[in-house]
């Protein structure tokens, strides 16, 4: 598993075309109960023998969906997107609570626990991935 600031200095990295090889594991979804948001979080995989960019996400739940960071500077929490992930060959990259996850902003209704949330991750190239992550309770991890 990786971090994400080895991430970013394999930013220029070539990647795959839209067949790469890009498998998710174990994606979830977190609501706060009278937000308007929701972070899904799932591990990224990439089996093959190049790169690859994960430059944007959809979802039908969201009006909009980024990827974030969160992390702590100057002991403050900060956020900031993330317009390409890189996926190294060989190498997972996981997207877990207060680190990379994607947020889903401007919700058209709150899921429930247990509820199946759709998300399409586009690939640099023109490819995506089509997920579904199941909605967990506040406090899981």
């Amino acid at each position: 598993m990786l971090g994400f600031g080895a991430l970013l200095a394999q930013a220029d990295a070539p990647t795959q075309t839209p067949a790469a090889v890009l498998t998710v594991e174990n994606a979830w979804v977190r609501v706060t109960p009278g937000a308007d948001v929701a972070a899904a979080y799932m591990t990224l995989r990439n089996p093959g023998k190049q790169a690859v960019a994960v430059i944007g996400v959809q979802s039908a739940l969201a009006g909009h969906a980024m990827i974030h960071e969160s992390r702590i500077q100057d002991g403050r929490s900060t956020m900031r997107p993330v317009e390409r992930l890189v996926v190294p060959a060989g190498a997972s990259v996981q997207l877990r609570p207060g680190a990379l996850h994607v947020m889903l902003h401007m919700l058209n209704h709150t899921p429930a626990v247990g509820e199946s949330v759709p998300l399409v991750l586009q690939l640099e190239g023109g490819g995506t991935v089509a997920v579904t992550a199941r909605v967990r309770p506040l406090d899981a991890d």
